[in-house]
């Protein structure tokens, strides 16, 4: 996804339709994909004066702006500096205090002072001072997953899916309605299936758009793109709530794809037991996303196909997931065999209880999880849980104690999307430049710029629309947080009123 502010649009005929990269912005994408290469392990400044430079000669700067920003989460910048910036600034500031420094003269003995309290040499001292600020962090790798084609084709899918930012409603038609109602089903949506034409239709909304028309759900609907973009053949129309004008914006299968996957076929399943567990666990909202039939394994001479796999969101990591229903002694000879045969795989087997053979299963270091009948979800999520408690352990440790978010209102969950954790990692986490308002972050001069808007008997409409200028949807902590309650008139709506 990108930011609002990199939306491009035409509203040509009242319509809202994106203006997706085409062919001839190949070019660009492949000399905005060469500025990055070309200065790993130089300062972000030089990149950012190098991308400014294109901007200038593209059609469009957002254009630059959004291939930039895409290949901005593919690299890594770090501080370099011979003294730790922070170390730096103190010591160097101690030491002005107690020279006065008024001129170049008084810098350079400030700078001495500080370099002998450091142990070190004054050069280092000044090159060190802003060394850990943003415009002076060094770009020290590139991971480029794309093509510059594939670069066109992910801007596509970002800005189509930040145009259903402010989305109400979304019509889906897609040749895998099984797959588009689970992930609606993930991602806690609503949903209807309509027969228009002959056709099924997914008709996708919020739970509030039972009481009134909201655009909270629009980060859920852009996720949901991603879902149906993999599908074969797909149409979705949404409505979008453009500052007040309600217009409509239709994507296709020949607008929006996904890089590097293929369109998804129907899902099959080996047996009944297979098919309802899979139903059931995508209706779960977890951090794992069920894959069915993955790639193959390795098992000594042979290969072993799982019949699914849980993927954590968080994190690069797989479990496969096998499901050991009545069959023969030989075919469960086989597959012990097969089984022990696995290395370095994670690896968890719902057996029959009927075959008895758990305990050899566990034997060869895979977990064993009884059935009788259907697989029961609670002995797999309580399986799953014990690998995300240590995948959050190790994405927590490799945080700083203090997170600082650049924007001025964000949700946890939104952050931790950004930082590829999962929200559990982000608990004990110091957040100095904000504070935490139920499961929102905001900087206390919103807070204090929120405070002077909001006043009682205010219609809690028009608080939801100054809140959601912040980009904040949580209106009952943030109206609790300033003193405010909400006294609710039936279904209509509510007022604001002081506790």
């Amino acid at each position: 996804m990108l930011t609002k502010d990199l939306l491009r649009v035409s509203r040509a005929g009242g319509g809202f339709q994106p203006q997706f990269a085409g062919d001839s912005d190949r070019p660009l994408a492949a000399r905005v994909i060469g500025t990055y290469q070309g200065h790993v392990d130089h300062p972000r400044s030089d990149l950012d004066d190098a991308l400014t430079d294109l901007e200038r000669d593209a059609d469009d700067f957002k254009l630059v702006r959004g291939f930039a920003k895409l290949l901005d989460r593919e690299a890594t910048f770090e501080t370099r500096a011979p003294v730790d910036p922070r170390r730096a600034r103190e010591a160097a500031f101690t030491a002005a205090e107690s020279v006065g420094v008024a001129s170049e003269t008084d810098r350079e003995q400030a700078l001495s002072r500080a370099a002998d309290r450091l142990g070190t040499a004054a050069s280092d001292v000044a090159a060190a001072l802003y060394a850990d600020r943003e415009q002076r962090q060094v770009l020290t790798s590139l991971d480029v997953r794309w093509s510059p084609d594939e670069l066109l084709a992910q801007y596509n899918l970002s800005l189509a899916q930040t145009a259903l930012f402010d989305a109400t409603e979304v019509r889906v038609r897609s040749s895998d309605p099984k797959g588009v109602v689970s992930a609606v089903k993930r991602l806690r949506l609503l949903y209807e299936i309509r027969r228009t034409d002959g056709d099924r239709e997914v008709v996708v909304t919020g739970p509030d758009a039972l009481f009134r028309r909201t655009r909270r759900y629009g980060t859920r609907f852009a996720r949901l793109l991603r879902t149906v973009a993999k599908t074969a053949d797909w149409r979705l129309t949404a409505t979008i709530d453009d500052r007040g004008t309600e217009r409509e914006m239709t994507l296709t299968d020949a607008d929006v794809s996904v890089p590097g996957v293929e369109p998804v076929t129907e899902v099959t399943y080996d047996s009944d037991v297979e098919a309802d567990f899979a139903a059931r666990f995508q209706s779960l909202d977890l951090d794992w996303d069920l894959v069915r039939e993955p790639e193959p394994l390795e098992a000594g001479a042979h290969v072993v196909i799982p019949d699914f796999a849980f993927d954590y969101r968080h994190a690069d990591f797989r479990i496969y997931f096998e499901i050991m229903g009545f069959w023969t002694p030989e075919y469960v000879e086989k597959k012990l065999a097969r089984l022990a045969d696995l290395e370095d795989v994670e690896m968890l087997v719902a057996v029959d209880e009927t075959l008895g053979v758990g305990e050899d299963i566990e034997a060869r270091d895979h977990r064993a999880i009884p059935y009788s009948g259907r697989v029961r979800l609670k002995d797999v999520r309580d399986a799953l849980r014990q690998y995300e408690e240590e995948l959050a352990a190790h994405a927590a440790a490799d945080l700083p104690a203090d997170v600082t978010p650049d924007a001025d209102a964000i949700a946890i969950e939104t952050l931790a999307d950004r930082l590829g954790v999962s929200e559990s990692a982000l608990e004990g986490k110091n957040f100095p430049e904000h504070e935490v308002v139920g499961r929102t972050l905001i900087q206390p001069a919103v807070l204090d710029a929120l405070d002077d808007s909001i006043e009682a008997g205010m219609d809690l409409g028009t608080v939801e629309a100054t809140l959601d200028e912040y980009g904040i949807d949580d209106a009952s902590a943030v109206l609790a947080q300033l003193g405010y309650r909400v006294e609710w008139e039936g279904l209509s709506g509510g007022t604001v009123r002081e506790k």
